[in-house]
């Protein structure tokens, strides 16, 4: 598996993951501000994706911060990879290339232990086996659903 930093051609495949997901986040897809942002993430460098055999993307994760403290701001594989190691390589890429300055932190916001879609996604589950632990409660999400901080120490 490869990942490799997104280019100005892939925002399409970004919003045809999204849409497999709108129904842990709300309708993103067709929000001008989240369109922004994924063409911002790619335009800066802030994102990575896996390429599917067929051509679409299997995932694709946009991030952010300033060292020391880093933060993955939207991680999605598609369903028909979920399971294959996608995510776990996204997040390890992100890691090895864009955190330089050790130690630093690792941050992620994701559903709350209340939300239901923090059963059906798995991404509590994800994030803990990849060393992140939980840490505060974080603002809801726009679905209105609880968030936590998750964190993860690099050295």
């Amino acid at each position: 598996m490869i990942t490799r930093p997104a280019r100005p051609a892939d925002p399409p495949g970004f919003l045809a993951l999204a849409t497999e997901v709108e129904h842990g986040f709300g309708p993103v897809v067709d929000d001008p501000g989240f369109r922004r942002a994924v063409v911002r993430g790619i335009d800066r460098g802030r994102a990575t994706v896996v390429d599917g055999a067929d051509g679409g993307l299997l995932g694709g994760l946009l991030f952010g911060g300033e060292p020391p403290v880093h933060h993955l701001h939207w991680l999605v594989v598609a369903e028909r990879a979920r399971g294959a190691g996608v995510g776990r390589a996204l997040v390890e890429d992100v890691l090895r290339r864009q955190v330089l300055a050790r130690p630093a932190t690792a941050e992620v916001v994701t559903f709350g232990a209340d939300h239901p879609g923090a059963v059906r996604a798995g991404a509590r589950e994800f994030y803990e086996r990849l060393g992140f632990t939980p840490a505060e409660a974080a603002g809801p999400g726009p679905e209105g659903g609880s968030r936590q901080v998750y964190r993860l120490a690099v050295g």
